[in-house]
């Protein structure tokens, strides 16, 4: 796939990572060995910009688009969100009580515990080009 842009990311489903290419797992990169891909990416997903870069970090994370519009909240290219279980406070969670005029048999409070919150899903590998084409801007 030496015909692919560097920093495109793609989803793999293979248990490695092709050569020219490496998994989105937040990893830091030496720039001088990696410069075309610094100059696409710079700190965006960190690094401290004089010796290291890293790439972006998917692992358990939905890929979403960049920007903002009517009735959206604004995202920022590297911006994370989101979490993988909640904790809901029992004012959340009163409206299981006893129906009308009845008892509750149990109390309304008990262990804190969080709870998944994660959408139906498919596990697969995010990697991302290393090597390829410079992509020119339009």
């Amino acid at each position: 796939m030496n015909d692919a842009f560097i920093g495109s990311i793609i989803m793999f489903a293979g248990n490695f990572a092709p050569r020219g290419w490496a998994f989105c797992n937040g990893q830091l990169l030496p720039i001088q060995d990696n410069q075309a891909l610094f100059s696409i990416l710079g700190t965006t997903y960190g690094g401290d910009g004089r010796t290291t870069f890293a790439l972006p970090d998917l692992r358990g994370r939905a890929p979403i688009h960049a920007g903002d519009g009517p009735g959206l909240s604004p995202r920022r290219l590297g911006d994370m969100a989101g979490t993988e279980t909640n904790t809901l406070p029992v004012v959340d969670v009163q409206f299981a009580r006893a129906g009308f005029f009845g008892t509750v048999s149990r109390p309304l409070t008990g262990p804190v515990q969080r709870i998944p919150n994660i959408q139906p899903s498919c596990c697969i590998n995010f990697i991302i080009c290393l090597q390829g084409t410079f992509p020119s801007r339009a």
